[in-house]
């Protein structure tokens, strides 16, 4: 049958493979919005670890697709002790999911929507900063 995709040898992308879309969509972003961000550190797991997703209220793990775990702006001091560095996550398998039930978008564009959003939620952007940093890094 014509025009049918042959799946024995297809994988879903890997742990590695989403590093990769990451960090190729992190440098797509604008310089002042990495700025903003410092020593950011960009995470892939496959899911949310149960004590998140219990802190969250979330039931399903496929229902987070990423998460910023750090201090915001506001919050920070020169004055500070050292501590961990501000962090995304990114769920593997609830970004997958996603994206193979919403066939119209790239992984590229979702893993970009994503980490876009659990930057700008946490420094307080609105969806029309993130909309257009987001358009910036997809064009």
């Amino acid at each position: 049958m014509t025009g049918r995709i042959d799946w024995k040898g297809a994988t879903a992308p890997t742990l590695a493979d989403f590093e990769i879309i990451a960090a190729s969509a992190w440098e797509r972003i604008q310089p002042e919005f990495r700025e903003v961000c410092g020593d950011l550190v960009i995470r892939i797991e496959d899911f949310a670890l149960d004590e998140v997703l219990d802190e969250l209220d979330i039931d399903s793990p496929f229902d987070l697709m990423g998460l910023y775990q750090g201090l915001s702006l506001d919050q920070k001091s020169v004055l500070d002790v050292p501590r961990e560095p501000d962090m995304v996550f990114l769920y593997r398998r609830a970004i997958l999911d996603y994206w193979t039930e919403n066939g119209d978008e790239t992984l590229d564009d979702i893993i970009t929507h994503v980490l876009i959003h659990e930057i700008g939620h946490h420094f307080g952007f609105s969806d029309d900063d993130m909309e257009e940093i987001e358009t910036q890094a997809t064009h």
